[in-house]
């Protein structure tokens, strides 16, 4: 495989993984040309087709087109065996991928398609052993990224009538993406105890 490019309907580079050597611009050259040529197909038309010296590989999933560039030689269909293996690894990590999935978590698309492919060639065939590494990959960046303790709760007394807490209602677990919640708590945390020093600094 030559490379692998993730696009929507709307022509959005999503993802892109290259396997050759290219300069920035040709990189850009091909992309456009092969997005508009994959974009202004039909739906009822073949999923191969030929493309200067290499033979193009696509497949929609929902708004998300998977394109692959292989050799003359490469066998086409075991190009899309390994595009719908790809997308079922993400469906199976994000639960029921989208392509919001990939915008907001697209260290984890490209991490799971390095544990899946290595320089263009399928290095893991087992669904279950790429999941593995992405969780034992996960429990270590959890590790290395631990949060401040977070102050003790405010008592309804005027000492604590003026400190800034998070509200109760306001909660962070399954609406944001992960990293965005550990980035959005520890930010938090940061900014409560500084108030709270700045606080003993001053009194009311």
């Amino acid at each position: 495989m030559q490379f692998m490019l993730l696009f929507s309907r709307q022509g959005k580079l999503r993802l892109q993984k290259w396997y050759v050597p290219l300069s920035d611009k040709e990189k850009k050259k091909i992309t456009r040309e092969l997005v508009q040529t994959v974009l202004a197909r039909k739906p009822k038309m073949c999923s191969f087709l030929e493309w200067r010296d290499l033979k193009i590989v696509y497949k929609r999933y929902a708004s998300l087109y998977f394109c692959c560039a292989i050799e003359d030689q490469d066998n086409e269909l075991i190009t899309l065996e390994i595009i719908h293996r790809y997308v079922e690894l993400l469906d199976k990590y994000f639960g029921s991928v989208c392509e919001l999935d990939i915008i907001f978590n697209f260290e984890k698309a490209y991490f799971i398609l390095d544990e899946f492919l290595l320089g263009g060639e399928v290095q893991e065939t087992s669904k279950k052993n790429v999941l593995k590494a992405i969780e034992q990959a996960d429990l270590l960046q959890e590790g290395e990224t631990t949060l401040l303790p977070a102050p003790p709760p405010p008592h309804q007394s005027t000492a604590t009538r003026g400190r800034l807490t998070a509200p109760r209602s306001c909660s962070l677990t399954g609406v944001l993406p992960q990293p965005l919640r550990q980035c959005l708590a520890l930010t938090w945390n940061v900014f409560t105890l500084e108030t709270t020093a700045s606080q003993k600094r001053h009194p009311l």
